[in-house]
């Protein structure tokens, strides 16, 4: 009896140690997307009234949580009854990503419509203000879902071939840090300026290092939501690249071996990218004419 009890928890053990490796693996691959979600969230949670970032911020952590409860089980049935759907999700989504990393290079030079913070500032009536605050989360949550399910889908490209158990136990961790590591550190990122407000209110005279150490909180807010969205787009097309070199057999051959392989990731990504913008731009145009 004891001996089979030990044999139970050796098997646990084996089984844990197993999916703490194959989710710093996920982890990796995922990351990129990890980080445009953060940057994503960060700049669509900033820019309110101080009493109510936390709450739209919480509103789109729970559209999250949604989002990832709906994924999962469909994900998993997909890896144990139709395990080709998840290379074509993953293609279709780098097509996706490199498609959002293109337009947001694109809406860098060229001029478009006004930017969600001036729609801010222009809402004058808590009315107004609340409806731009619906139709922020309601947008964030949209985002949320179609990162949410490259990420769920890169994390399972990663055990596709382990059992179902550790599929499920790693894709769940993974979903869980990009959930709640996510949106907490966006929470920590919109409360900087705050954090900075403190301290120079309770600092003691104008050469004080509370007041420099506010100041220096307050103004590297806006920097550091700014930096997190190039950081953001040059990972969505690092990611999309690395999608279609490592699962198309012809597009990975293409590239030179000469060239670094993070540098071939990062032009295939582009290309695509473009390719999709591009296409895309063709369509409306049509579409606008009829």
């Amino acid at each position: 009896m004891a001996s089979g009890i030990f044999a139970i928890l050796d098997d646990i053990a084996a089984l844990m140690d197993d999916v703490a490796v194959m989710s710093k693996v996920a982890a990796k691959k995922t990351a990129g997307i990890l980080g445009d979600d953060l940057a994503v969230n960060a700049e669509k949670a900033s820019g309110f009234v101080s009493s109510r970032e936390i709450p739209v911020l919480w509103a789109i952590t729970k559209g999250s949580l949604l989002n990832k409860l709906i994924i999962l089980p469909i994900a998993f049935l997909l890896s144990a009854f139709l395990p080709v759907a998840i290379t074509i999700i993953l293609l279709l989504g780098g097509l996706y990503l490199g498609f959002e990393g293109a337009e947001k290079i694109y809406h860098f030079f060229v001029p478009h419509q006004h930017s969600k913070k001036e729609e801010l500032k222009e809402a004058k009536t808590e009315e107004e203000i609340l409806a731009v605050e619906k139709e922020r989360v309601k947008s964030a949550i949209v985002t949320d879902f179609i990162l949410s399910v490259e990420i769920v889908i890169i994390a399972l490209g990663t055990v596709v071939q382990e059992e179902i158990t550790t599929q499920i136990l790693v894709v769940s961790i993974i979903a869980l840090i990009a959930t709640v590591g996510v949106y907490g550190i966006v929470a920590l990122i919109i409360r900087m300026d705050e954090a900075g407000y403190y301290l120079i209110k309770k600092s003691e005279g104008e050469k004080s290092f509370k007041k420099k150490l506010g100041e220096i909180l307050v103004a590297a807010l806006p920097k550091v939501i700014k930096s997190l969205s190039v950081i953001g787009t040059i990972a969505l097309i690092l990611v999309a690249g690395g999608i279609f070199v490592h699962n198309v057999e012809y597009i990975h051959h293409l590239i030179p071996e000469a060239i670094p392989s993070i540098l071939g990731e990062f032009i295939v990504g582009l290309i695509a990218g473009f390719a999709c913008l591009l296409l895309v731009k063709l369509f409306m145009k049509i579409k606008k004419s009829f």
